[in-house]
């Protein structure tokens, strides 16, 4: 076949293939990819996968305890220093009916966990304590601070013959703050 013929072929199957040679390709292909639905089937082996593998189970309420997911891979935050602090493993007999997100194996055997995850609880009183610390005083410590370079940087510009011009958001930090800040419902 020669070059020219062979060109000829080849245009008349591309011609053949679509009546205008402006119209889209997603037109040839259509009957391919028409039929395409998700069945109910499918629907549920989705919500399967998303239920088991991606998230971790709801913890129960346990009155007087908070409760968490703590890591088993976080060197920052091990969980042998959580249990310093008075953090302790859930066990199957403090959550019944969580038998199956037992660990078998493993240094955490025998207690609640999923993967690298294991669940704790923590008394409720060192709980609000910890957040009292972490998310009241030291943010309330943070804004002192702050208040008192203002100070400065106003005296400084004062003894220079200028003025300091505060926004809104150094308003906001001098306003007055609440003792004690409210984490449990």
């Amino acid at each position: 076949m020669t070059d020219k013929a062979l060109k000829q072929d080849l245009s008349e199957d591309l011609v053949g293939a679509t009546s205008d040679p402006r119209a889209s390709r997603a037109m040839d292909d259509r009957p391919a990819t028409e039929n395409r639905e998700v069945t109910d089937a499918d629907r549920l082996e989705m919500f399967q996968r998303q239920l088991f593998n991606d998230a971790l189970p709801d913890l129960p309420q346990i009155a007087g305890y908070h409760l968490c997911w703590l890591t088993t891979t976080n060197p920052r935050d091990p969980i042998h220093r959580r249990m310093q602090l008075g953090y302790t493993p859930l066990t199957p007999d403090d959550v019944p009916g969580m038998e199956y997100a037992s660990l078998k194996t493993g240094e955490y055997a025998g207690m609640i966990g999923v993967n690298e995850m294991v669940a704790f609880k923590l008394p409720m009183s060192l709980y609000e304590a910890f957040m009292q610390e972490a998310h009241h005083n030291a943010p309330l410590g943070e804004e002192e601070k702050l208040n008192a370079l203002v100070d400065n940087m106003r005296q400084q510009a004062e003894q220079a013959g200028a003025a300091l011009i505060e926004g809104d958001g150094i308003e906001d930090l001098r306003a007055p703050q609440p003792r004690r800040g409210v984490f449990a419902s």
